[in-house]
């Protein structure tokens, strides 16, 4: 009974050890029944397909609550903890790179301002939920989720969606969900690091499966004296971080299963600041920044015989203190999101099944400069599914009624059909919609009457076999258009605009439009039994309507290519390449980021049943290069450490 309930909880339990893999098997069993049920061909248990465990990978960003990723039609990746501990180190980034279609921009070293884009999305256009709870700031001004202070220590899953999917998850969801799963472990893990720039990162885990009863904690401490923001700095800004999590599940009876997740996260990153005299720009400067984060939730999911429900609260918070060099607080912000969520399935004949939810969601935000504030809305969806065989289809719809500005109603629908040996093809629609922030809406710049932006995305893809295949392949088409998007508007002198009396400084106004449009390429091959070779790339065409320019930040070329060698005695050798293509830095393209090529080694050696001695050489050839035009981005760095289980 206990993996049946923790199947109605894969939105939040990990992709990790022991925890996880009992989770993905009772998963995978189901759906081998239901197959075997209507004659399904299950390709999975060809042993010339998979080389590590024959299972079938798990997503909850395509429909919210956890399905086969070969039963939808919509354009996902799934990165679980091997794959993690793999690539080695906590930026999150080094794994995130192998994501076709996802690339990022960062103001220093690991814990400064990271935003990740989704297809040439922005980053604060993409959904960022962990354990199934949004974790963006309200307090921002895009209200985005910042991927410097997450590190990899407590991760154990990223479950990515490329394409709109506000048809489930409401508002952000325009460029892409991704969803990061807290380790769930049971026995004991550990682990620990040294490198370059006196990093420190240490990590572990540990978890209790007996009676009915599940309870785990990890938790991951990472020190770094850091390089200098400014590109052309000398003083080095560091960064330190704490993390703990915390999972627990409780059958309750052979139906009902109780279940909670606590997170929590302090950072402390030295940033550099910008100069109005001479020397002019990003120059060194003492000035810190704090960043308290915490959030969870605590629910109850049924199962039964035709009808699954899951109903949960949560909560995220996070809390932000600039001070300069003297100590003294120069900006504090604290951004707040409560939900009651309520997502369910129902079988209704054959292969016929109704996925539905409901969510009232607040939200507010504080800051040193803005009163507080606060909104709300309630939302609800419904979608048809229907799955016969190697054939999935899916339509749905959604209503949301905010407090502050007029309701948005989204649809979507996909398509998934397997044939040949491992073939399958798939396709998506997808609507998306972003609501203002509170900060674009009632800051000293807000402007009440903004609409939200909006998209509408489609793909189309044909692809064999899966990321642990012996063989992949996979090629999709994806264009996203996107209209009401909220920019910066100037008051020059003697307008005589209505809110330019209010605003002389300028405020937030619906003012573009974009397009995203061009293809994904992921391709992997076991050229021997243990070598395996690998990679994705991505052309990303993006365009501004209104100027022709091509939106910042938005590399039109990415891709990585990898290779992992395994020997029969336990010695493990990989690289990595990074390429990115030309860039620019701002919305008038005038400033040019010049694209550039990393190389990563790395290696690990098993040392008996429960030691493995690991390390790695990042960016080996030491290229400089820039995501953020003025900012540094690390030399080479070697790191080694040690990893134990028990």
């Amino acid at each position: 009974m206990y993996k049946y309930l923790l199947l109605l909880t894969v939105s939040a339990l990990p992709v990790a050890a022991h925890a996880q893999d009992s989770t993905e098997d009772a998963l995978a069993e189901i759906i081998a029944a239901q197959d075997e049920a209507v004659g399904e061909t299950d390709y999975y248990d060809n042993p010339e397909v998979f080389i590590h465990e024959r299972r079938v990978p798990i997503t909850v960003t395509a429909d919210g609550l956890g399905t086969s990723i070969t039963d939808t039609g919509q354009a996902v990746t799934v990165i679980d903890r091997e794959e993690i501990e793999t690539v080695q180190g906590a930026d999150p980034l080094r794994v995130l790179r192998r994501v076709p279609g996802v690339t990022a921009s960062r103001s220093g070293g690991t814990g400064s301002l990271t935003g990740l884009s989704v297809r040439g999305s922005s980053p604060e256009q993409v959904l960022v939920l962990v354990d199934g709870v949004r974790v963006a700031d309200p307090s921002s001004p895009s209200g985005g989720f910042d991927f410097g202070n997450l590190l990899t220590g407590t991760s154990s899953k990223f479950d990515i969606l490329r394409g709109s999917n506000s048809t489930i998850f409401g508002s952000d969801a325009l460029g892409g969900v991704i969803d990061i799963s807290t380790r769930a472990e049971t026995g004991l893990e550990g682990s620990v690091e040294f490198g370059a720039r006196d990093t420190l990162f240490a990590t572990s885990a540990a978890g209790i499966d007996e009676g009915g009863v599940y309870f785990g904690l990890t938790g991951s401490w990472y020190d770094t004296k850091g390089f200098s923001a400014a590109k052309d700095g000398e003083e080095a800004d560091g960064f330190e971080q704490f993390a703990l999590g915390a999972v627990t599940f409780v059958d309750i009876t052979d139906s009902i299963e109780a279940f909670a997740h606590a997170n929590f996260s302090e950072g402390y990153l030295d940033i550099d600041g910008f100069s109005f005299s001479p020397p002019y720009g990003l120059v060194d400067s003492a000035d810190t920044q704090k960043t308290t984060r915490h959030w969870g939730d605590v629910g109850l999911a049924y199962q039964g015989n035709d009808l699954t429900l899951r109903g949960s609260y949560s909560l995220s918070d996070t809390e932000r203190q600039n001070r300069t060099g003297d100590g003294i607080e120069s900006f504090a912000s604290d951004g707040t999101i409560e939900r009651l969520a309520l997502r369910g399935d129902y079988l209704l004949i054959g292969g016929l099944a109704l996925a539905f939810g409901a969510e009232h969601e607040w939200s507010r935000f504080d800051t040193s400069f803005d009163a507080p504030q606060k909104t709300s809305t309630t939302g609800g969806y419904a979608q048809l599914g229907w799955e016969l065989g190697d054939l999935a289809v899916h339509l749905g719809a959604r209503h949301d009624a905010p407090e502050d500005f007029a309701s948005e109603t989204s649809f979507g629908g996909d398509i998934s059909y397997g044939f040949g040996e491992g073939w399958r093809f798939r396709a998506s629609v997808g609507e998306g919609y972003k609501a203002p922030t509170l900060f674009q809406l009632f800051s000293d710049f807000g402007n009440p009457s903004l609409a939200p932006e909006s998209s509408t995305s489609f793909d189309l893809g044909i692809e064999k076999g899966q990321r642990d295949s012996r063989l992949r392949f996979a090629v999709t088409a994806f264009r996203r258009d996107s209209e009401n998007l909220i920019g910066f508007a100037s008051c020059a002198p003697g307008d005589d605009a209505p809110i330019c009396a209010e605003r002389p400084f300028g405020f937030y106004a619906n003012t573009g439009r974009a397009r995203a449009q061009g293809i994904e390429v992921e391709a992997g091959h076991s050229l021997t039994d243990a070598l395996y070779v690998a990679g994705v790339y991505s052309l990303v065409d993006t365009e501004d309507r209104d100027t022709g320019n091509w939106l910042a930040r938005r590399p039109r070329h990415s891709g990585t290519l990898y290779a992992d060698w395994e020997s029969n005695f336990g010695l493990n050798l990989g690289a990595d390449l990074r390429i990115v293509g030309d860039s620019y830095d701002d919305a008038g393209n005038f400033t040019r980021l010049d694209g550039f090529e990393v190389v990563d080694l790395r290696a690990s050696q098993g040392i008996g049943e429960n030691l493995t001695l690991f390390g790695r050489v990042e960016n080996i050839f030491d290229k400089d290069y820039e995501t953020v035009a003025g900012y540094g981005t690390p030399g080479r760095g070697a790191f080694i450490g040690l990893r134990a289980q028990m």
